[in-house]
């Protein structure tokens, strides 16, 4: 087991050493955070390159929907080659750790290898799940927000203030670090940087991805076309509607953290019964 621990601990530094400069300014923009085994992510890199991976099979195009809803559209190829590069990286990463552990062992069984080959697997289960997770709380944080971004608006454009200068406000004002904010702040920068307002507005339903927004957008974009003297009363009935939205995303939320409670309810029940039942199991033994 060392000579297999020592046989892969070469490989993956023969393999760090080749993709580290040929990759490192490629990762650059990524977040430490969000990758944390961002500097083996050239590894990953390297090995696809070198098999010529295509990125085209069903499974793939359906990674890049969800990495486009949260990357958008114009990254999502490279987020796509990014998510399996770190993919790879961490099962090689767990690979050698696993290893180590069996060379410390001295003697491994196969159930160890078995636990070990469920680790791997389980870890490449895990990182695509995380992709709908980061989906799931996207789309919770911009519920949540969206309804106060409509009133807002509503008041603005009721007081005489065109659709985009009350948008430019809200955004100029907004003290928020969220993920509504930020699609709203690409809007300004879209239309700013030449994008037709119709098209920016479209774009911004398009990344979101929830139907109140497209029913939103589609107001705003019916009102440039065609005028609507009806606009603030729609929007305030809209604003409503993204009320109960938000009620409902609320609700889960709580739904959610109830249910996550049981677990260490339960251990602290069992705890308790442990402490209450010892006593009288030793007293039934005849150990006290």
């Amino acid at each position: 087991m060392i000579i297999s621990f020592i046989s892969i601990l070469v490989v993956f530094l023969i393999l760090y050493l080749l993709s580290k400069n040929k990759y490192t300014e490629y990762i650059e923009v990524l977040d430490k955070k969000e990758y944390k085994l961002k500097d083996l992510i050239p590894i990953g890199l390297f090995i696809l390159d070198k098999i010529n991976y295509k990125y085209i099979s069903k499974y793939d195009r359906r990674l890049q929907r969800k990495i486009s809803d949260l990357k958008g559209a114009k990254y999502s190829f490279f987020y796509l080659q990014i998510h399996w590069a770190n993919k790879i990286s961490f099962i090689l990463f767990m690979m050698l750790i696993t290893s180590f552990i069996g060379a410390a062992m001295g003697e491994v069984n196969i159930e160890y290898i078995v636990f070990a080959l469920f680790l791997l697997i389980a870890l490449a289960y895990f990182t695509d799940k995380e992709l709908d997770n980061k989906l799931k709380l996207r789309k919770q944080s911009i519920q949540l927000d969206f309804p106060d971004f409509v009133n807002k608006l509503t008041l603005l454009i009721n007081a005489g203030m065109t659709i985009l200068k009350a948008w430019e406000k809200i955004v100029i004002d907004n003290k928020k670090d969220t993920v509504l904010y930020e699609e709203l702040e690409y809007v300004i920068a879209d239309i700013r940087a030449g994008k037709a307002e119709a098209m920016a507005y479209e774009d911004f339903a398009k990344r979101c991805r929830i139907p109140e927004i497209t029913k939103f957008v589609a107001v705003i974009l019916q009102n440039l076309r065609k005028g609507n003297a009806q606009l603030v009363s729609i929007l305030r009935v809209q604003g409503a509607d993204c009320w109960e939205m938000r009620k409902s995303a609320a609700k889960r939320l709580g739904e959610e953290a109830s249910t996550k409670m049981l677990f260490p309810m339960m251990i602290m029940f069992l705890a308790v019964l442990l402490i209450v039942a010892t006593p009288a199991v030793l007293a039934m033994s005849g150990v006290v």
